[in-house]
């Protein structure tokens, strides 16, 4: 009875979650077609998940395309199909890699930023002063984190993307003496422009999924200190898992 009822409490933890979050989401929604719009606000949170994410991901995405094009020379060379590198290398940074990866590491740097300052402010009770002088929360600090989640990671997927083809090029052809020539036409032969913008489209959701798992777990921190950072783990967390899970619907219904 007492393993049920804790399952049963779970589940109903977890419906609630979602509603509220559903509700976060639509309120948030809201405020962009309604004024004020705090569009300085918004570029300065663009700056903070886009452009401080900027070296990271340019880290990950080098060594993703330098790893790649290392594994699957060695894999092709099997069967004598080495030319093949590059295009293993540019499907798999625009179709897959890219977007999780790019997202993942935003989810780790971004969204527990989002949760532990959001958090921070619900529990020194900035968020409810805000309220009290008739500025919406949800206007001020969560509409412009999801603007600058669903704009900025999209933007820095192109960034892994691009940065991983030319790690695995560098690689390919410095390395493992791949013809230039011929790593170059396969590539561009193989790669086609759906490919590229089916993996934004990925990167918009999981944007949108970092931004507001991250505001969602802050704006409703409640414990005092320790429930910022449970909070924070929480968002961390929560948004890897809904990345991944999310990737593989969205890859079954996109390719």
């Amino acid at each position: 009875m007492v393993l049920i009822e804790r399952l049963g409490r779970g589940i109903i933890v977890g419906i609630e979650d979602l509603g509220r979050i559903a509700l976060l989401l639509v309120d948030a929604f809201g405020w962009l077609v309604r004024p004020p719009f705090r569009i300085g606000v918004m570029l300065k949170q663009a700056e903070f998940v886009g452009v401080q994410s900027l070296f990271v991901v340019i880290l990950t995405g080098g060594f993703t395309g330098a790893v790649l094009a290392l594994q699957s020379y060695h894999a092709f060379r099997l069967f004598t199909a080495e030319e093949l590198v590059s295009v293993a290398v540019a499907l798999s940074m625009t179709r897959e890699l890219g977007p999780v990866l790019t997202s993942l590491m935003v989810a780790a740097r971004a969204g527990s930023a989002m949760a532990a300052e959001l958090g921070t402010m619900r529990i020194t009770e900035q968020i409810d002063a805000l309220a009290t002088m008739a500025v919406s929360p949800v206007n001020y600090l969560v509409t412009p984190r999801i603007v600058a989640g669903v704009v900025m990671v999209p933007l820095l997927t192109v960034i892994c993307d691009v940065i991983g083809m030319l790690g695995g090029y560098i690689v390919a052809v410095g390395l493992l003496d791949i013809p230039s020539g011929t790593y170059l036409s396969r590539m561009w032969e193989a790669l086609y422009f759906e490919d590229v913008v089916d993996g934004l489209i990925k990167s918009v959701v999981f944007g949108l999924l970092i931004a507001l798992i991250g505001c969602y777990k802050g704006f409703y921190t409640t414990g005092g200190a320790e429930g910022v950072g449970r909070a924070t783990t929480e968002a961390v967390v929560w948004a890897s898992i809904s990345i991944l899970v999310s990737d593989y619907f969205l890859t079954a219904l996109l390719f």
